[in-house]
């Protein structure tokens, strides 16, 4: 049985932290592990609405 995965959910703000962290927005939009119906914008994690 595969294990299940705990999803990370993104900060709210990111920290702009040279080194960014597993949670960070920016890193988590780039990697496309964002949740579905969330977005960046000015480094700030917003809903996407549509």
């Amino acid at each position: 049985m595969p294990k299940k995965q705990k999803v990370l959910w993104p900060k709210s703000k990111c920290c702009e932290s040279k080194d960014k962290c597993k949670r960070c927005p920016l890193r988590m939009l780039k990697e496309g592990t964002m949740p579905e119906g969330w977005t960046v914008k000015r480094r700030r994690l917003v809903k996407v609405e549509g």
